[in-house]
């Protein structure tokens, strides 16, 4: 039984556990509608799995790590996030990024999600948070600035043109 680290209005975030969440993510990444929003391509099962062996460090650092959203009332998988260090940009940041299943995109739950992981981060003393996404991904655009991210600039990460958001903490 997986532990939720936190909780929004409508869902429980849980710390990313291989055995717990494999199956899940990896319907989530092999679906080309979500992955064209983060510019790669369909995961395939071992592509999903050694994404979660790398991925796992990630929640060694207080309040940093990669969590599986579930609706509380149903227990449903909805999507996931994270917070994280990477390097972009020519710099080392903390990261929030989330992935909604297409088949929920509409409702809210990338939103809810961004507040919580930004709660989560902030609540641990962590400030001066980026996001990136790609320039044309609108929706996510308009999720990060509803969070109180604004656009920076353009940076290129793995290759591919993304847009970075900053946000500072009030």
């Amino acid at each position: 039984m997986t532990r939720v680290a936190f909780s929004t209005e409508r869902l429980d975030a849980e710390l990313l556990a291989l055995d717990a969440h494999e199956a899940e993510l990896a319907a989530l990444h092999a679906d080309e509608r979500v992955m064209s929003t983060m510019g790669g391509g369909r995961a395939t099962p071992e592509e999903n799995r050694a994404w979660i062996e790398r991925n796992l460090r990630h929640g060694e650092e207080p309040g940093h790590g990669i969590f599986v959203f579930r609706e509380r009332r149903t227990g449903a998988f909805v999507g996931r996030g994270a917070i994280r260090r990477i390097e972009i940009g020519g710099r080392e940041e903390v990261e929030v990024g989330y992935a909604v299943p297409a088949e929920r995109w509409g409702g809210g739950l990338a939103t809810e999600m961004a507040t919580g992981l930004v709660a989560h981060a902030e609540g641990h003393g962590l400030g001066g948070l980026v996001a990136y996404t790609e320039p044309t991904n609108r929706a996510s655009r308009r999720v990060l600035e509803k969070v109180g991210f604004g656009y920076e600039r353009d940076v290129e990460h793995h290759g591919r043109p993304q847009v970075l958001y900053r946000r500072t903490t009030p």
